[in-house]
């Protein structure tokens, strides 16, 4: 029995150039397909040096905003990492259309240009003498607007379904949304939970996500295998139920209750003690202590007085599916996209992707800061739970229109399945 769309999902992505796919003959020659594939090249290393940058900003943000700017709470935490997102989205669609009328080669070195002098003004925010808060969010920003690449032209054919090419865009906001507010909460979550130092939370944390980036590329190894037996769009299902469960998993239960800050406080502030032995109790204290800070669960959210801690083994095991569930819904959300769209001039559709990306890394973060700092983490991963069912649920209205534009146009064969 014939399966729509079955043969688009075995198609390759980027074509295989051989003679029995002659639909590629017709659309470009082989220059022109030896230049695509040195394009991408180039694209996948400097994607590559981008998200080893974003990786080692991510985990140290909220220390280092902490160090710049006391003033800063959590709440605001959301806004600094939703700025990269909203400079993204503003210059995705721009980009993506100045790369569908001019060379490629110029809104890249542009935005590179600016990736490099934001990162510098990064680097330096703790030097003015107030008000440095506002110049990381100006920073991150900028970052955010240098943050865009851009895709192919190739030629344009045939008319897009365009219910496919929404639904595609809202299901990839939708999980952009989730990792952006996990990885946003990560470390809040683990200097809240665990009473790790500031130290400690950019080394534990940053240990996690490098962790999770060796389990992502596993996952990308395999998928190209997987996705040939059971197709692209059962992997982003497979990915959103893997994802749920994470988060599922992720829900505080027990009755052993996080640290309190003001323990610290009221520990050490002994009654009836002379000045002397106060000096002594400070000086045997260790020094980095001090310099860190209180830890714990600030006594400010009033829900760590009754909420349960999060074991690490929770956490732990909810990063592991969550690091194999969206990266796996990414790479099928780009890839079903860029079939739907077809051999047509992409550069506009890749940026309004982005741009809806950009909106969930907008969105993710400053949702999780709110809903975490007032209602605690059980009330902010139960509706994150009941979003990835509503993104289950729209993905099973539109699973038979996520096809290739040559499968639609009668392009190529339907396949047994």
């Amino acid at each position: 029995m014939a399966s729509l769309g079955v043969g688009a999902e075995q198609e390759p992505l980027l074509g295989d150039n051989t003679p029995r796919r002659r639909e590629w003959d017709i659309i470009e020659t082989q220059e022109h397909y030896k230049s695509r594939w040195r394009s991408i090249r180039i694209l996948y290393f400097t994607m590559f040096l981008s998200s080893v940058g974003f990786s080692i900003v991510i985990m140290s943000i909220w220390p280092y905003l902490q160090k710049i700017d006391p003033t800063a709470d959590a709440s605001f935490l959301g806004w600094v990492i939703a700025t990269f997102s909203l400079g993204q989205m503003a210059a995705s669609p721009l980009f993506g259309l100045w790369s569908n009328y001019r060379p490629r080669k110029e809104p890249l070195s542009i935005s590179i240009f600016i990736s490099v002098a934001a990162n510098c003004l990064y680097a330096y925010v703790h030097l003015p003498p107030s008000h440095n808060k506002y110049y990381m969010l100006v920073a991150r920003g900028l970052v955010g607007f240098g943050a865009v690449s851009t895709d192919e032209v190739q030629v344009p054919q045939g008319n897009i379904d365009q219910v496919a090419v929404v639904a595609t865009n809202v299901l990839f906001f939708v999980i952009l949304f989730i990792f952006a507010l996990f990885e946003t909460i990560v470390t809040p979550l683990t200097m809240d939970m665990y009473a790790w130092t500031r130290e400690q939370a950019v080394l534990y944390d940053g240990l996690i996500l490098a962790a999770l980036g060796v389990e992502a590329v596993i996952v990308f190894m395999g998928i190209k295998l997987v996705s040939k037996k059971i197709g692209e769009r059962a992997i982003l299902l497979g990915g959103l139920i893997l994802v749920w469960v994470g988060f599922f998993i992720l829900l505080p239960w027990g009755n052993q209750f996080p640290k309190i800050q003001w323990e610290d406080l009221h520990n050490n502030s002994i009654p009836n003690t002379t000045f002397g032995e106060i000096i002594i109790t400070l000086w045997k204290s260790p020094r980095e202590d001090h310099d860190e800070g209180p830890i714990g669960c600030p006594i400010e959210q009033g829900w760590c007085l009754y909420t349960p801690v999060i074991h690490l083994a929770q956490f732990i095991t909810s990063a592991v599916l969550v690091g194999i569930g969206y990266p796996s819904c990414n790479v099928m959300s780009y890839t079903l996209y860029s079939k739907i769209l077809g051999p047509k001039p992409q550069g506009v559709y890749m940026g309004w992707l982005t741009a809806s990306g950009s909106a969930a890394r907008i969105l993710g973060p400053v949702f999780i800061s709110q809903v975490y700092t007032v209602w605690g983490p059980r009330w902010a991963f139960s509706l994150v739970c009941g979003l990835v069912v509503l993104t289950i649920t729209l993905l099973g209205v539109v699973y038979r229109r996520l096809i290739a534009f040559s499968v639609r146009h009668g392009g190529i064969q339907e396949q047994p399945s």
